[in-house]
C-alpha cells in the first residue's frame, strides 16, 4: 500500500501542491490540470526528488515509463528491455529473449524495428519499448507518466491491454 501524507512541493515562492494525503492499494490514475505537478510527485515516489514536507511511505522498488523514453540509444528493443532484468537473469537472458521479443511484436514493433537501434525507432516504438522495459523490471509500484504518447489507437490498445493484464 502506497501512503503520502502532508505532501507538500514548493519551488521557491510556487507551490505546486500543499498537503496532499493520498492512500493507494490498487491501481490508481493521476489526473490534474497541466502544471499542478504530477511529474514532480511520480518523481518524489520514485526518490529522485524531495518534497518540501510530508512522507511517502510503500513504495518499495519501483519502475517507471518517463515523460521522455530514457532508452539507451544504441541498443536494439530487445536489449533495452533485458537491462532490467536481474542480475541472475541478465546472465541468462537468452531465456528470456524469446519472451520480450513476443511482447514486443504483441506490442505491434515487427523484425525491422527490433533489429534498430532504438534511436532509430519511431516515437511510438521507443513509448512500447520502454513501457515493456517498466513491465518487465522487478517492482513493487508501476508509475507511468504520460505512457501512451505518441502511440497511435491502435498501438494505444495493444498498450493498454498488456499493461491491465500485467498489472
Amino acid at each position: 500500500m502506497l501512503t503520502i501524507e502532508h505532501l507538500t512541493k514548493q519551488f521557491g515562492e510556487k507551490t505546486l501542491f500543499r498537503d496532499l494525503c493520498l492512500t493507494v492499494e490498487d491501481p490508481a490514475v493521476l489526473w490534474a490540470p497541466s502544471g499542478w505537478g504530477k511529474t514532480t510527485l511520480l518523481r518524489i515516489l520514485m526518490g529522485l526528488d524531495t518534497p518540501t514536507a510530508g512522507r511517502v511511505q510503500g513504495a518499495g522498488r519501483v519502475s517507471a515509463v518517463f515523460q521522455e523514453d530514457r532508452l539507451c540509444p544504441q541498443l536494439t528493443p530487445e536489449e533495452n528491455v533485458a537491462l532490467v532484468l536481474p542480475a541472475e537473469q541478465y546472465k541468462a537472458k537468452t531465456q528470456y529473449k524469446e519472451q520480450i521479443r513476443k511482447d514486443l511484436i504483441q506490442l505491434g514493433l515487427d523484425d525491422e524495428a527490433l533489429a534498430l537501434p532504438a534511436r532509430k525507432l519511431s516515437g511510438g516504438q521507443k513509448r512500447r519499448t520502454a513501457l515493456l522495459r517498466a513491465l518487465w523490471a522487478e517492482s513493487d509500484t508501476l508509475l507511468l507518466d504520460e505512457p501512451f504518447t505518441g502511440m497511435d489507437p491502435a498501438a494505444m490498445k495493444k498498450a493498454a491491454a498488456m499493461l491491465k493484464a500485467r498489472c
